[in-house]
């Protein structure tokens, strides 16, 4: 059975460059800990791993864990950054090298676009040129440098991507006020913030009515969908309790809940098996690793795959990711 990893992460050295010079409210530096780190409102939230830019090293951990193919994706803070030509060329750095890969390596390498979504225009052209190029689909973050995803200057996007009916992975990023909710202490910010902003994105695109607006979109809720199969039933309840919560959509959350797509990121096995039954069916549910990251691990998320019953590991080990992205 082959496996895909949906959400896998590679980078260059160049990009990593351009956020040094360009990124503003980003820097790049070392942990007291001494990990080469990328940091914002005072906080590290991602750290630089060497197998975020070598593929040789990728392909042989892949070996490793038994993963056939890889599906790759920038990380946060993706291209959102800089002026109008240093988001665009922050996408291309990326996309470019993300191609050129799966030239190289087309049984074990595909990649998902990133594109400029704050300058839609040129969004949808890097679109075109990289689903040219032989992207499968597309990477977002759960907020757009503090914008929300339903915010109507992303309308053109999101339309044209609903056109073309292609998968989106949306992967968190640092939440807006972070800086408030002291997440810098401890290192909150992937366990904690993260998931805050996975949440809260999926839960206005659900309560907005974004789902029916754009029914072509395939969007993939990262880290198991974070805080949401837990949630669900609040969720419904607060839509049949509270007006606000029914104001827009008349189906219950959870019902949109089985047309989103999660991955495996969830390090318990509990976990793995609330996400395939909110999801509805295995069919939603994508083997990920989150490698490179420091706290990514191909074999763990396999093994917990492995460990569901046989029909279901079937589908989320490569299944249901060959049908969503048409491998």
């Amino acid at each position: 059975m082959t496996v895909v990893d949906v959400h896998t992460h590679m980078l260059t050295l160049d990009w990593i460059a351009l956020l040094q010079q360009h990124g503003g409210v980003y820097d790049v530096k070392p942990t007291r800990a001494g990990q080469n780190s990328i940091w914002k409102d005072g906080a590290p939230f991602m750290t630089l791993m060497p197998g975020m830019w070598d593929y040789e090293e990728r392909i042989a951990a892949m070996d490793r864990a038994k993963v056939d193919v890889a599906i790759v994706s920038l990380t946060c803070p993706n291209c959102f950054f800089g002026d109008r030509a240093v988001s665009l060329k922050a996408a291309k750095i990326v996309n470019d090298s993300m191609a050129e890969q799966a030239r190289a390596r087309p049984d074990r390498i595909g990649w998902l676009a990133s594109i400029p979504w704050q300058y839609p225009d040129d969004a949808k052209a890097e679109l075109a040129r990289c689903v040219k190029a032989g992207a499968v689909g597309v990477m977002q973050l759960a907020n757009e440098a503090g914008a929300e995803l339903t915010d109507e200057t992303f309308a053109p996007v999101w339309a044209e991507i609903d056109r073309l009916g292609l998968p989106v992975l949306i992967h968190p990023g640092t939440p807006p006020g972070m800086k408030d909710m002291h997440l810098g202490e401890f290192g909150l910010v992937p366990p904690i913030g993260f998931m805050i902003d996975t949440t809260l994105a999926f839960s206005r695109m659900i309560f907005s009515g974004f789902l029916d607006k754009y029914p072509n979109v395939k969007l993939i809720a990262a880290h198991g969908g974070a805080t949401l199969p837990y949630l669900a039933g609040r969720l419904d309840r607060c839509h049949e309790m509270i007006p606000a919560c029914s104001s827009v959509i008349k189906d219950k959350p959870s019902e949109y809940l089985k047309r989103i797509w999660y991955d495996t990121v969830v390090y318990d096995q509990g976990a793995l098996e609330m996400c395939i039954a909110v999801a509805g069916s295995a069919d939603r549910v994508l083997y990920g690793s989150d490698y490179p990251h420091n706290i990514g691990d191909m074999e763990g998320c396999l093994a917990r795959v492995d460990a569901l019953p046989a029909a279901q590991a079937k589908r989320v080990r490569g299944g249901a990711a060959r049908d969503l992205f048409g491998l």
